[in-house]
């Protein structure tokens, strides 16, 4: 049947070319890169960062103001959770009772749905029996989002019209326009669950009484507050008819004005009556916050963007710049006192997208890198420029279809998934050069009159089978990967599914693509001279557009390739003119490698890097020609001397186990984010002036650090059933600079030196883009590493009555958070009969 296959796509060769194209096409529609088009619409993999590993879970949100964090939990906390036990597929309850609010997670089994258990808790919650809350509570359910989905961080401030802070807005106007204005606008973005506000002051109404003047007017404080909720009211009547017209007959009675509220009647004594200007001052003043946000040492406005659950938080987020585009010229806008123009701007401190592109960066890294690898080993080992082509394209193709299989399978793209396909490239490039070298070896023991068709065939039969069989294997190994279940599963699953793709797409292009695609070349290599001169002349003249748009190292491949391609058509003596061609190309890919990885380290120049790749290939290349001029001795030595051979084998497992043994463990390894999140704590009854004053302090001292670029700092909590921090607790968003100055993609630029190697700046102070400089390391000498930051943090924060923190990262700390209800990857649970025994 296999032979069957291959013959029937490389006998119809429009069949193989249509599905070809098909396929590319479809899997860049799906694909998750950045590839910016109106010529089709895409519809790419949702992509994300890291998978999330949290629990399936549901928040209960219920505010009661003032009460403390035992009566919480004695009335609202225990009495739901017990309530809420009889859902079904339900695997625990967890609890959280603060001052002020109670928080009840309600954690599913993993195969329940996620939005079927949000209507089972809305049912319970409707059918709450009377008297199971005290009277007025309404729990409400959280957002359909999980703290992973916290995508987009930003802050309110005003800005001249050239970008920079202006200032002129005091904090409760930008928190009116905040809450009234941004938020409602973002809300309403495709993919967003919730725009949460922290920050600022909310503007309020706040009637302060006169014990004195309450008694001598005789006014109780139940008479007051009967007064204040009834004074905000508008009442409607019948309509009244005058002239054959109708008019509504409504009383109006909406409070504008701190005057409309002093105005009102509390009660009438002797016909005369007490107005609540009488018996209380009444003022707009700010309302209790339990949140406050610090921008580098500065009271600062804004809120948080909560990508929805299942959404594709890379378009969230691109979406919520679009939009933020389209109500930025909105925004309030005032002139200072010294005629500076103030506009209202929201100001991004916190965006996932970049983290997001980088990781999708590591991927086309990773398949640029093994498609110069492949290509330079193909051309050194097979000695066929050729066939090294046809193997590196075909791995684009095959990567592609795996993201199709990724779109309808439901495999979110992130760094663990991608990792998936990174870890099969290797697998994928040798399904295609096994293909290929044993075509190649048909066609050099090919005889006058033979078919290059049926050469070509017998070759792709030859290790159809034995390709398949290896790649079955392989795919058969990472069965038990798809029976794991919980964080194991959400963690390891897509990676197994990746591999697995990858692997069915390279067998895909190998067995009906390849066949097809290398007959055609080698037919070609047996055509007239004419057709042959012409393709070459015109890859010659491809090649000088690539020089003449950028394209150096590509441009002079292509060159190289299609000179000896013109030279070998009038040479008999093509073996030695191929040797020469292939050599060449190699020096070329040798340098290409060279500049795209800089092993040596990017300050190293282009000559050092390539000498050491160019070593390193050498040794490499050599050693597999020795090893395949001696392999016949080696392996008939080793069939000789089986015991010797099985004694050096077990020696190397035996080795090779006790490293295993000493190697650390972790089960989610940390993944750089660009970004620290300092959580230290104060003490608990430390106030709401003290942790401002706390949180300013330690952002100060950490922007005092030259490596970092921004800090942002959040004590207590954002209006989200998401965020039930403490006021005591910090959050301290780092973002520190790149090694390297790169742009928004991530890529390293390389800036104009002199002759002195000193970088050159213009008018403005600013570096010079240069392709042939140098790159701009913005770290200093002694820090190597994201570690030697953290360290240099840690010794500026040490503040009395603020506890020490250990190294976290926004996203790690968040799934953390999700999976054990804690801020620590190791916590204790103490259980007792009550409190006081407790402590």
């Amino acid at each position: 049947m296999l032979s069957s296959i291959i013959k029937f796509f490389l006998t119809n060769k429009p069949v193989s070319l249509t599905l070809l194209l098909i396929a590319g096409l479809w899997g860049w529609i799906h694909s998750p890169f950045d590839w910016h088009t109106d010529l089709i619409p895409r519809n790419p993999v949702p992509v994300d960062a890291i998978p999330d590993i949290g629990e399936n879970q549901q928040i209960i949100f219920t505010s009661w103001p003032g009460k403390s964090p035992r009566d919480v939990e004695d009335q609202i906390s225990y009495p739901l959770s017990s309530w809420l036990l009889g859902i079904p597929g339900v695997k625990s309850i967890r609890s959280s009772s603060m001052f002020g609010f109670s928080s009840v997670y309600v954690i599913f089994d993993d195969d329940i749905e996620y939005y079927w258990s949000r209507s089972r808790i809305l049912e319970k919650l409707n059918s709450l029996p009377s008297g199971l809350l005290p009277e007025g509570l309404q729990p409400e359910l959280g957002p359909d989002a999980t703290a992973l989905g916290q995508v987009f961080w930003y802050t309110l401030e005003g800005r001249d019209p050239d970008g920079n802070p202006a200032g002129g807005w005091n904090p409760e106007d930008l928190r009116s326009i905040q809450d009234f204005y941004v938020r409602y606008a973002l809300t309403g973005v495709e993919g967003v669950a919730e725009v949460a506000s922290i920050g600022g002051f909310v503007k309020e109404y706040q009637v302060d009484a006169d014990p004195e003047a309450m008694r001598i007017k005789g006014v109780n404080l139940a008479e007051l507050a009967k007064a204040i909720r009834e004074t905000n009211l508008d009442v409607g009547a019948r309509t009244l008819e005058l002239n054959q017209a109708e008019y509504f007959v409504r009383g109006l009675g909406y409070v504008e004005t701190v005057e409309d509220i002093e105005s009102t009647v509390v009660k009438v004594v002797n016909d005369i009556p007490i107005r609540i200007k009488d018996v209380a001052r009444v003022q707009l003043g700010p309302a209790e916050r339990r949140g406050i946000l610090d921008k580098s040492g500065a009271e600062a406005t804004g809120g948080v963007v909560v990508a929805r659950y299942g959404s594709n938080p890379m378009a969230v987020i691109d979406a919520v710049k679009d939009r933020i585009s389209e109500i930025s010229k909105g925004l309030p806008v005032k002139v200072l006192d010294d005629g500076t123009i103030s506009q209202v701007t929201i100001v991004p401190f916190y965006d996932r997208s970049g983290l997001i592109r980088e990781t999708i960066a590591t991927l086309e890294e990773s398949l640029s890198l093994e498609i110069l690898v492949t290509t330079l080993v193909v051309v050194l080992m097979l000695l066929h420029f050729g066939a090294a082509v046809l193997i590196s394209a075909t791995l684009p193709l095959a990567v592609l279809m795996c993201f199709i299989a990724m779109k309808y399978f439901g495999v979110d793209a992130n760094i663990v998934a991608l990792s998936g396909i990174a870890i099969a490239i290797g697998t994928m490039v040798d399904m295609g050069t096994v293909m290929t070298e044993s075509i190649l070896k048909g066609m050099e023991n090919r005889r006058p009159g033979d078919s290059i068709l049926q050469i070509v065939f017998e070759g792709s039969r030859e290790v159809g089978s034995a390709v398949l069989t290896a790649v079955a294997t392989t795919v058969v190994s990472f069965l038990p990967v798809f029976g794991m279940e919980a964080a194991e599963g959400k963690l390891f699953q897509p990676l197994a599914y990746t591999k697995t793709f990858a692997l069915v797409s390279s067998i895909v292009v190998s067995l009906l693509f390849l066949p097809a695609l290398t007959h055609g070349l080698f037919a070609f290599s047996f055509s007239r001279k004419g057709w042959k001169l012409l393709v070459n002349g015109l890859f010659f003249v491809s090649a000088g557009l690539m020089i003449l748009f950028g394209w150096l190292l590509p441009g002079l491949i292509v060159s190289v390739a299609s000179l000896f391609g013109i030279w070998k058509v009038w040479r008999q003596d093509s073996v030695f003119w191929t040797r020469i061609e292939n050599i060449s190309l190699g020096i070329l890919l040798v340098i290409w490698l060279a500049l795209v990885w800089s092993p040596l380290g990017a300050e190293k120049s282009l000559v050092e890097n390539t000498l050491f790749v160019g070593s390193l290939v050498g040794l490499i290349i050599g050693f597999f020609y020795v090893l395949v001029h001696f392999y016949e001795s080696i392996l008939r030595f080793c069939l000789r001397q089986k015991w010797l051979f099985l004694l050096l084998t077990g020696t190397l497992l035996y080795s090779g186990f006790q490293v295993f043994r000493q190697t650390e463990e972790e089960f989610m390894p940390a993944l750089d984010e660009g970004a620290f999140l300092l959580m230290p704590t104060a003490m608990p009854h430390a106030g709401v002036e003290e942790n401002s004053s706390n949180l300013k302090l330690l952002d100060m001292a950490v922007t005092a650090i030259p490596e970092v670029d921004l800090v942002v700092g959040k004590a207590g909590r954002v209006e989200s059933a998401l965020d039930p921090a403490p006021l005591s607790m910090y959050e301290n968003i780092i973002l520190y600079k790149s090694e390297y100055l790169s742009n928004d993609q991530g890529k390293k630029l390389r800036f104009k030196v002199d002759s002195g190697k000193e970088f050159v700046r213009d008018e403005e102070g600013k570096l010079v883009e240069d392709p042939k400089g140098q790159f701009f390391r913005q770290w200093r000498p002694h820090i190597k590493s994201p570690d030697d930051i953290w360290e240099e943090i840690i010794k500026v924060v040490n503040l009395p009555g603020v506890t020490s923190a250990p190294k976290l990262q926004p996203i790690e700390t968040r799934l953390v958070m999700l999976q054990t209800g804690m801020r620590a990857p190791m916590g204790i649970k103490v259980r007792g009969s009550d409190l006081e025994t407790i402590e």
